[in-house]
């Protein structure tokens, strides 16, 4: 079994959800970004919102 581990850098996403968006790195935004898209068809309305949410900050601070 592949060890699937996260940057120690980068905080799990159960760890953001009580952190605005705007508290959170670059990398953690690019990285949740990443897998959540991967997942996007998934995602339940709640995850469709904070990938939205992640989005937008990305795009806020480019």
């Amino acid at each position: 079994m592949a060890n699937a581990t996260i940057d120690s850098d980068i905080r799990r996403i159960h760890e953001l959800n009580d952190v605005e968006s705007s508290a959170w790195t670059n990398e953690e935004l690019h990285y949740h970004q990443r897998v959540m898209s991967d997942l996007s068809p998934w995602l339940n309305a709640q995850g469709t919102a904070m990938l939205s949410q992640i989005i937008q900050e990305i795009v806020k601070r480019d």
